[in-house]
């Protein structure tokens, strides 16, 4: 028997895990008490690890269809396949024949963190579809358009805020989103012992809302409102107090006007709320010697998703506790690049292209997973911009996750070509022509590039692999690094060829900015010295080197327990990339979109609406076939309330009917006060019940697929995010 250290790839919380092995067999898992992170913590998820990574149905080879029929075949065939099927497409029908789907387990290994960019920058296709656009991309944008960079996101600062406001989030199930923090529930009880004060805003009373001072069941997407109406609130009362970030920031006038229809007694009615509850929380923020707002799924995935987002740091910015201790801090990655002297940049832009078929706008360089299927499936209406012919998918399930599952499953099936990184034959993967499945995540190294940079605490961790790779088996940054190759023209160059023309690139840059580590120096004798013994390794050791930290991988693999980079610190001004350098607080897509928001004031409620929730036993679609996560809570039932139940009939474990403008669903009826009376909820991921798949637990409990509620058709306009939260249905009990 022997031991292993590795970082947990289940969830946003990156808990250190110590792994108990006989062999190569992960026989025990508990969380890494020296974690510097961490600490010992681990849920419920962390502690399957065992067994997600030997689940008998993840695929061992990869895929070629032949005949019509998915069989197995060497590394060598798929990759000729690809590279004789890929490269005719593009030259026939240009780059933008190709998509691009990446699912949320890209951002959870290394190797879905460094060639994504590489694969998309070879086929020079605008048709990116992300699942940010099924869930943070309103963040990405508000915080592009105030800070001039999507990725420059606050979180609040748990260990050491007086007041924390939450909207449309329940980390004590999700274990935390867009704030990586490691035992989130100890963080907020720890806050209360304090003294603290949490108010929740959620409509469901969740495990954080019974956990929290205040609890508000809001109707479902009126986030924004409420939000509105607190800012609005701060400004009538003479509580606006930006302190120091007021020589940083422009518009606290602006937002003043905007707001000023907002009042507490006009969002009242449509938040199903009383006014004075509004003022109430308004002053508390206000008085709290540091607090901090923090919104997430609830809050983004509505109508008004980027507003709501964008009114998060607005009150953040007016409490004077946007990036100071104990409020709403910007963490710095030690793979981030080096900070740069404060001044302008060049400001974040929406719509600088956009698709085809129905002309939304992109952000961030991707456009709404909700259109992908009519791109895929509507002829050209334009000379020269023809539908999408080929997709790759890398760890993504859209089928299950997007809007109308039922089209896009039509439409990847009339696909000329189909790709599918992925371990598993799941609701999408099944269409593909080739399937490259990476190994089990105990294969592969591990260091978070996208969570450290929304992490409570700056750290740096890296694991090496716990056990070695099966024979004929390909690690998983060499299978995108071969991807790379087959798509780009260069099929059968050696996988090295992708990461030395990236170090290559990165070194060209980096040398010849001023406030770069090694500004100045010679490219080549830099990457002589890089450390590692593969590609990834290396390109790891120089974004450290060119980090803010000047860290080596030599100085993490000595540390094996991670290196502890010290508490959240201020960033402000330097990390401004706007073109005024300064935080831009009313800017001129937001202002454009708000009088959408005043038309919500006159809405009439009425109704039911439909909310998702979260399980500590899963993760969206991808954690569906563990046996030990299944069971307990970890259950698709639609929920609702007991006066809602005997109003329409509805008998608790009697099967029900959901219909919304999508299509009906049949489900299991639970009746819960935990829910408030006009919603309904049910939970996102399952609908495992298609065949061609391989995903045995799962199908044993199959579920349904919410999304199938929906036709896509509900977007929030800035950022393309599907509205999946407050939309109406309608319920009726079934014989």
């Amino acid at each position: 028997m022997s031991t292993a250290l590795r970082i947990c790839p289940l969830c946003e919380a990156t808990c250190g895990l110590t792994l108990t092995l006989d062999g190569t067999r992960i026989t025990g898992v508990r969380g890494d008490r020296d974690d510097v992170f961490s600490q010992g913590f681990i849920c419920p998820k962390g502690a399957s690890f065992g067994e997600v990574d030997a689940d008998p149905d993840r695929l061992t080879g990869p895929l070629v269809r032949k005949d019509g029929r998915l069989q197995e075949a060497t590394w060598e065939e798929a990759f000729d396949t690809i590279a004789a099927r890929i490269r005719p497409l593009v030259e026939a029908y240009g780059p933008n024949a190709v998509g691009i789907v990446l699912g949320n387990p890209n951002v959870h290994t290394m190797a879905g963190a460094l060639y994504p960019p590489l694969l998309i920058g070879a086929l020079r296709t605008r048709n990116l579809f992300t699942a940010s656009t099924l869930d943070q991309m309103p963040k990405h944008v508000s915080s592009g358009l105030l800070f001039g960079d999507p990725f420059a996101i606050p979180v609040p600062d748990l260990d050491r805020t007086d007041h924390l406001l939450m909207l449309g989030a329940n980390p004590l199930d999700s274990n935390g989103s867009l704030c990586t923090a490691p035992d989130f529930p100890g963080k907020l009880k720890a806050l209360r012992k304090r003294g603290g004060t949490l108010t929740v805003v959620d409509p469901r009373r969740t495990r954080t809302a019974r956990l929290a001072d205040r609890h508000v069941a809001i109707r479902p997407g009126a986030d924004a409102l409420l939000l509105a109406a607190l800012v609005h609130t701060l400004f009538a009362e003479g509580l606006t107090a930006p302190g120091r970030l007021a020589e940083h920031v422009e518009g606290i006038e602006d937002v003043r006007e905007a707001v000023r229809e907002f009042t507490p007694e006009a969002v009242a009615p449509a938040c199903d709320m009383d006014a004075a509850t509004i003022r109430t929380i308004a002053r508390e923020l206000a008085a709290a010697p540091t607090a901090a707002v923090y919104g997430r799924m609830g809050s983004s995935t509505v109508a008004y998703g980027t507003l709501a987002n964008w009114l998060v740091d607005v009150l953040n910015v007016l409490t004077g506790n946007l990036d100071r201790p104990g409020g709403a801090l910007f963490p710095l990655s030690a793979t981030a690049p080096a900070p740069r002297p404060a001044g302008p940049g060049k400001g974040f832009a929406l719509g600088r292209w956009t698709s085809r078929v129905s002309g939304h706008p992109e952000a961030k360089g991707e456009l709404p997973m909700a259109a992908l299927a009519e791109e895929i499936e509507t002829e050209e209406r334009v000379a020269g911009e023809g539908r999408i012919r080929a997709v790759i998918t890398l760890a993504a399930n859209p089928v299950l996750s997007a809007p109308d599952g039922l089209r896009l499953d039509r439409a990847l099936g009339a696909l000329d070509f189909m790709v599918a990184v992925d371990p598993y034959l799941n609701e999408t993967t099944r269409h593909a022509d080739v399937v490259l499945p990476p190994p089990p995540p105990s294969r592969s190294a591990h260091f978070d590039f996208a969570f450290n940079g929304f992490a409570v605490r700056n750290q740096a961790r890296f694991t090496p692999p716990a056990v070695p790779l099966e024979e004929g088996r390909l690690d998983e940054c060499e299978i995108h690094a071969r991807l790379v190759l087959a798509v780009s023209g260069m099929h059968g160059a050696p996988p090295s060829a992708v990461d030395d023309l990236a170090i290559e690139t990165t070194l060209a840059k980096a040398v010849a900015q001023p406030h770069s580590p090694v500004h100045g120096a010679d490219p080549q004798a830099v990457a002589a010295g890089l450390s590692g013994s593969t590609g990834p390794e290396r390109r790891l050791d120089l974004m450290l080197r060119l980090g803010p930290y000047g860290l080596t991988l030599d100085a993490l693999r000595h540390a094996p327990h991670g290196i502890d980079l010290g508490p959240l610190k201020p960033r402000l001004p330097g990390l401004l990339k706007t073109r005024s350098g300064r935080v831009e607080l009313l800017p001129a897509p937001i202002a454009a979109d708000l009088p959408r928001l005043r038309t919500a004031l006159d809405a009439e409620p009425g109704g039911l609406v439909l909310v998702g929730r979260r399980h500590l036993r899963s993760n969206n679609s991808w954690l569906h076939n563990a046996p030990s996560l299944n069971g307990g809570s970890n259950r698709c039932t639609l929920q609702i309330h007991p006066a809602d139940a005997d109003r329409l009939g509805l008998a608790d474990g009697k099967p029900a009917r959901i219909t919304a403008e999508g299509g009906a669903l049949e489900v299991e009826v639970e009746i819960t006060d935990a829910v408030r009376s006009g919603v309904v909820s049910l939970p996102h991921g399952w609908g495992h019940d298609r065949p061609g798949t391989r995903l045995t637990v799962a199908a044993a409990r199959p579920g349904v697929n919410v999304n199938q509620l929906l036709d896509g058709s509900r977007l929030d306009p800035l950022s393309g995010t599907a509205v999946l939260n407050g939309f109406p249905v309608e319920v009726a009990p079934l014989p």
